[in-house]
Order: structure tokens, then C-alpha cells, then sequence
């Protein structure tokens, strides 16, 4: 059987973190990239290190299988786009009807990006943590508009690009869900420890799902998977 491959968009937050994992489960070799756009929250390309080498050493199978980390600069994003991620304003939602927290393009970006190192690298299988269950209403994170694109790279390539967003249809209790059916509770304390949601940047308030400041929609969101995957894990039975 040849050896399958797969590149996974890795920010270091909780989704990204899980689809890595999945994919260090299910594929020969792994490798990740990630992106510095100018995002307000730019301590995840810190953590996003820190968590790649807490996986390496914890989980050594897995380990075994992650190849190189491929950092990208792309500052012009940032620079073009009014958002509460790329500037100090209040999150709110915009006249368009989305939270100001949509950077245009972000997504459609990083795949195309993706897609060229891995045709480089002949890597064809871009993994992503993107979710239409319980988002913001980000258009990039639509199913839909993920798999045009997959078709669109495909044909501009000449090569056969497939998008997997194993995340599409879970909620984030059923995210940290997954986590525990992949790496048990060494997998979901990596990620309450090391990885990084918040929006505002914040690592100065730890609480039981990690660090952040517990208020943004990120935090949220986050928190509040957590509780219901914890109520659900107390309802099932011994």
C-alpha cells in the first residue's frame, strides 16, 4: 500500500489541534502550515509551536509521523482588512451582518497557500478545523464554498486537491469529544493547556477548558462546549 500524506492548517487552537490528531492517526505522514496574517491574536503562533512539540513527546507514535512545520508570512491580509482580528477594535456585529471578526478571504487564502506547497511537496490532502455547526456564520467555513474551492485549485493545478474539514458537522462538544476518543485525557489536557482560542490573546486567565478571557465569542464557544461535553460525560452510564 503506498504511503498516504496529508497537510494540515494548524493554528494551534482546540479545532486545529484535533483535526492534526486525527489526521497523525489516520494518514503515514503528516505535515503542518500556518499563517501569520497580522491577527491580533498573534500569541497562537507561539502556542502553535508549544503544542507541536507537547504531541511529538506525548504521543510518540504520532510523533513518528509529523513532518516539517511550514510558518508562512502573509502581513498584507491584516494590513487590507478592517476586522476586530486584525485591529483593537470591539468585536460587534458589522452592517453586512457577520461579526466584525470575519476576515474576508482568510480561508479561501490559507487553502490556496496550502494547496501550493503541497503541490511542491506532493501533498494533495489540505486538512482544515473549519465547522458550519456552531460558527459564526463565516461564508469561508461553508462546506459549499470549501469544496468549489477544492475543485477550483484542482483544475488551476492540473492536479487533484482534496479538502477534508473533519469538523464540518460537530459541534465543540463534540469536538472535545473526539479529542478524548483519539488521545484520551492526555490529548484533552493538551489542549485545555496548550492550545489557544481567545481572540483577544489573552494567557493570564486560566479556566477548566484553558486559557483566555473568557468573554469573547471564541471563549464562548469554547467554555460552552466544554460544559455540555462534561454533562454529557456524567449522563453516560458506568
Amino acid at each position: 500500500m503506498p504511503a498516504t500524506s496529508a497537510l494540515v492548517l494548524f493554528s494551534g487552537g482546540q479545532d486545529s489541534t484535533v483535526c492534526l490528531a486525527q489526521a497523525l492517526e489516520t494518514f503515514d505522514s503528516v505535515e503542518t502550515i500556518g499563517f501569520a496574517y497580522g491577527q491580533r491574536h498573534d500569541i497562537e503562533l507561539e502556542t502553535r509551536l508549544d503544542v507541536l512539540a507537547r504531541l511529538k513527546a506525548e504521543f510518540p507514535r504520532w510523533g513518528s509521523k509529523l513532518g516539517p512545520d511550514h510558518p508562512l508570512e502573509m502581513p498584507t491580509l491584516g494590513r487590507i482588512s478592517e476586522t476586530s482580528l486584525t485591529r483593537s477594535v470591539a468585536i460587534e456585529m458589522a452592517d453586512s451582518g457577520l461579526p466584525n471578526t470575519f476576515v474576508p478571504g482568510r480561508n479561501l487564502l490559507f487553502f490556496t497557500y496550502a494547496a501550493a506547497l503541497g503541490y511542491r511537496r506532493g501533498i494533495t490532502t489540505l486538512i482544515g478545523g473549519m465547522c458550519e455547526t456552531d460558527y459564526s456564520g463565516y461564508p469561508d467555513c461553508r462546506n459549499d464554498t470549501l469544496q468549489t474551492l477544492a475543485q477550483a485549485l484542482s483544475l488551476g493545478m492540473d492536479q487533484h486537491f482534496e479538502i477534508v474539514t473533519p469538523l464540518m458537522y460537530i459541534d465543540k462538544a463534540g469536538t472535545w469529544a473526539l479529542a478524548e476518543k483519539l488521545g484520551g485525557d492526555k490529548l484533552v489536557a493538551l489542549i485545555a493547556e496548550a492550545t489557544h482560542t481567545c481572540y483577544l490573546g489573552d494567557r493570564t486567565h486560566r479556566h477548566d477548558w484553558g486559557w483566555g478571557c473568557g468573554a469573547c465569542p471564541a471563549c464562548e464557544l469554547r467554555a460552552k462546549g466544554w460544559e455540555q461535553w462534561q454533562q454529557a460525560r456524567k449522563s453516560e452510564p458506568n
